[in-house]
């Protein structure tokens, strides 16, 4: 059995997406909203799988804040994609994301740690 059928899925925690796909476009560049949403299932071994439903409205929101831009292209399998591209108010906005992150898992992790 892969690690990836042995994943328990699991629900993005809030306030958490559009940091993976801005992380996600650091990573891989360039990315179709499939391969975004791939990557991040991939990389956390299945257990964050990102539906259409939730991932294209929060691409189209990302675009209209301008963290990202969209361009059509051809795919590998030759079928037309909009590729989405970090913009530099992308990074900024993903620096703030992490950092806000961070700061909350310290405090999660004070209260369950053992006394």
């Amino acid at each position: 059995m892969s690690k990836l059928s042995a994943a328990v899925q699991s629900d993005i925690p809030p306030g958490t997406l559009y940091m993976l796909i801005l992380k996600t476009l650091v990573r891989c560049g360039p990315t179709h909203g499939f391969g975004i949403a791939q990557f991040i299932a991939n990389t956390t071994d299945g257990v964050f799988q990102i539906e259409e439903g939730t991932l294209y409205p929060a691409l189209q929101r990302m675009w209209v804040k301008g963290w990202v831009t969209a361009k059509w292209r051809v795919t590998e399998n030759n079928r037309r994609a909009r590729y989405y591209t970090l913009t530099a108010e992308g990074r900024k906005q993903l620096r703030s994301e992490v950092s806000e992150f961070q700061r909350v898992m310290e405090a999660v992790n004070r209260v369950i740690q053992p006394a």
